[in-house]
């Protein structure tokens, strides 16, 4: 087999029937030796998808879990029966554009050190969405959880978390692409593992990447390859539990990977990172009232 494409999706049916339907016509264009599988995981979406999903595209395998299992576990759910040599992780909010998916295959083919290749990504109006981060850093998510970034964009210090100096029109490595579309070889996933379902929703594909780089593989990002990317199509409708769920992962992130030797900051990290969860929950609280107003 050579592609296993794994698509998880949450209460996004219009979006996921585009995306399924663009990545159906990318497979279709590879031509018929070409061997692949598509698994959607839905994790109990309450609009839908998965019903849709089994109407409209027969040809996907398609599980749809009685609960919302998060991110990491969904995948993960996949990537155990996966049979490709390489695996593309798809988010359900994106429309794969002609030729991605052939150029992705082909730079990974030609880049052996490289574990994982990720596309540059279009926000809906077609404007280039700023993709890839350098590992968040003690003080870099400082600056970033209190705004300096956006205060200050032309800061390199301030900035240099989201690469801020960086146009996302060249092919570079970088430390972590975002989850929304990566080509990842099989090989590597089975010697560093799978996704850690620790993490609930974001910052697992950052601890995934931590470890393959930690591992001595590379990670790449390539302009000449696209997709659509409606950001934070599912993220949106639960908030407030995202905000949660994000500062946790981040802690998460800074507990497996930062501690040792700064043991003595781990209270500081977990302090401060909830207590801007929830400054941030009540900043959009107070925001949506207004709006209701």
């Amino acid at each position: 087999m050579d592609l296993s494409v794994v698509v998880v999706s949450w209460n996004t049916r219009a979006l996921l029937s585009k995306c399924l339907t663009t990545l159906k016509s990318e497979l279709d264009s590879l031509g018929p030796n070409f061997k692949s599988e598509v698994f959607l995981i839905d994790n109990n979406s309450a609009d839908g998808s998965a019903e849709m999903a089994a109407a409209e595209h027969p040809w996907v395998n398609l599980t749809a879990n009685k609960e919302n299992l998060g991110f990491a576990k969904a995948n993960n759910q996949a990537f155990r029966v996966a049979k490709g040599r390489l695996v593309l992780l798809l988010n359900p909010d994106t429309e794969v554009q002609p030729g991605a998916i052939a150029v992705l295959l082909d730079f990974i083919d030609s880049h052996p050190d490289a574990a994982i290749v990720a596309p540059q990504l279009l926000n809906s109006d077609g404007s280039v969405q700023r993709s890839c981060r350098e590992f968040p850093t003690f003080m870099g998510m400082v600056y970033e959880l209190i705004g300096l970034s956006k205060m200050f964009p032309d800061n390199q210090t301030f900035g240099r978390y989201k690469m801020l100096d960086f146009n996302h029109d060249t092919e570079r490595q970088v430390d972590q692409p975002e989850g929304a579309c990566l080509l990842v070889r099989r090989s590597v996933m089975d010697k560093v593992g799978m996704l850690d379902e620790g993490f609930f929703m974001l910052f697992e594909e950052v601890d995934w990447c931590y470890r393959i780089i930690e591992a001595g593989y590379q990670i790449w990002f390539t302009p000449r390859a696209q997709v659509i990317h409606h950001y934070g199509q599912s993220i949106k409708q639960v908030k407030v539990r995202m905000i949660l769920s994000s500062h946790r992962g981040l802690y998460r992130f800074w507990h497996k990977h930062y501690r040792q030797g700064r043991w003595y900051l781990d209270p500081i990290a977990y302090t401060g990172l909830m207590s801007l969860a929830y400054f941030r929950i009540l900043a959009h609280s107070l925001k949506a009232a207004i709006t209701r107003s």
